[in-house]
């Protein structure tokens, strides 16, 4: 490398600054072979000329098109090898792999901008569906205002989150399966009080267990919240309306097997939390 004075070339900073690249990629790039100033000043000071700037602006585009260094090496190495055509289709050649990958890489990113979307959705509406779906799917009483005030009284909680999740997830379809295994739990629910089915029992004690499963499509339901669960059914005009609308006295029966099940489980139905 021949001496120079700094009227020959640009220093490793004024390099940095003229392209925007920062001095420690300009040393690596000199480090590995692939972008080395042509000149040195007797003081040891290394010197990038005017084609040196070429070459490196050449490697910035690149790496701006996503290309790696080796394979940029290649293209500008390759170039002064062979016939101009060979150059011209290598080059050409690794764009175009480049740019499908970068139009795959855009598609993900749309797929997962719609799956953000539908995810604030869910968390702030909680059914994504609209009014004419509901009824369809959850039958004529269903009120459609029960996901709003759901939202305001449970939005900031774990439950909500697992329940925004598994509803961004689902569609008109999916929802419908979780409705129809939910009224085959009301029905089994109607019959097993109509048969004698004794709180406490192998079938009552299965139907609660049956009951966390079924529950478990909203959100994972621990013992101690259903116990809260079950005092609410019987206590909200709502919920009790529901189940005594299946067999009358319905909604105290479930909550009393309910509560058997948990003191089963060592737990106190007059002291549990939602937790």
């Amino acid at each position: 490398m021949p001496d120079a004075t700094h009227a020959d070339g640009l220093t490793v900073g004024q390099v940095s600054t003229r392209l925007g690249v920062t001095v420690r990629a300009l040393h690596h790039w000199d480090e590995i072979g692939l972008a080395r100033p042509s000149l040195r000043t007797a003081a040891g000071y290394r010197l990038y000329t005017t084609g040196d700037l070429e070459r490196l602006h050449r490697i910035v585009i690149y790496r701006e098109l996503g290309l790696g260094l080796d394979r940029i090496r290649t293209i500008l190495d390759g170039s002064t090898e062979g016939s101009a055509a060979d150059a011209t289709a290598d080059v050409s050649g690794a764009l175009r792999a480049q740019r499908t990958q970068v139009a795959e890489r855009i598609d993900r990113l749309r797929q997962l901008s719609a799956g953000l979307d539908r995810m604030i959705d869910a968390h702030e509406r909680g059914l994504l569906l609209t009014v004419e779906q509901q009824a369809a799917i959850f039958g004529p009483r269903w009120n459609p205002d029960w996901s709003a005030e759901a939202r305001q009284r449970y939005g900031n909680t774990t439950q909500w989150l697992r329940y925004a999740e598994n509803s961004a997830s689902r569609g008109p379809e999916e929802w419908q399966a979780v409705a129809d295994t939910v009224a085959d739990f009301d029905r089994a629910l109607g019959d097993a009080m109509d048969a004698g089915v004794t709180p406490g029992g192998p079938e009552a004690n299965h139907l609660v267990e049956r009951h966390r499963e079924v529950f478990a499509s909203y959100f994972p339901l621990t013992r101690q919240m259903q116990v809260c669960l079950g005092r609410k059914y019987e206590a909200d005009p709502g919920f009790a309306a529901h189940y005594d609308g299946i067999r009358a006295g319905l909604a105290t029966w479930f909550r009393r097997i309910i509560d058997a099940a948990a003191r089963a489980h060592g737990i106190d139905p007059d002291t549990a939390t939602w937790q």
